[in-house]
């Protein structure tokens, strides 16, 4: 355990974040994703939902001010303009904790395009379907960073 660190940041998920320069992307992904297919290191998070996971990554990681976009999250196959209840908890945490950004949405094979070459896969074990979010890393400035 350390201080200051969100609890569901677990050793692996922790070098993830912290090791993802500006611009590298990382995918919260729910229990039916095909994480271990895609390519990108997988990271487990079992136990975990994505929104939980969500929050634990935001506490600590800023995303990307300097894109048009730094929040993806997938379209709802049959319906692009549907907004599932877990995409609006991913918009409200996103607001809450990193700010003013839209959650703008990718159509499914768009999204698993990009999910391809995202640097991790946050694997969660979310029941909802469409529990699937990418981030893209922003710049932590150095008064933000804590010193010793």
């Amino acid at each position: 355990m350390l201080k200051g660190i969100h609890p569901l940041l677990g050793p692996e998920l922790l070098h993830a974040i912290a090791t993802m320069g500006h611009g590298d992307e990382i995918v919260i992904a729910d229990g039916n994703f095909p994480a271990s297919t895609m390519g990108p290191p997988v990271v487990r998070a079992d136990g975990v939902g994505a929104v939980e996971i969500l929050e634990a990554i935001l506490a600590h990681m800023p995303l990307d001010q300097f894109t048009d976009q730094a929040a993806w999250r997938m379209q709802v196959v049959g319906d692009p303009d549907a907004k599932p209840e877990i995409c609006q908890e991913f918009q409200a945490t996103i607001k809450r904790l990193a700010g003013d950004f839209a959650l703008a949405s990718l159509e499914r094979f768009a999204f698993y395009e990009r999910a391809a070459d995202a640097a991790y896969i946050v694997a969660t074990t979310e029941l909802r379907i469409y529990g699937n979010v990418i981030l893209k890393k922003g710049v932590v400035y150095p008064e933000e960073v804590h010193r010793v």
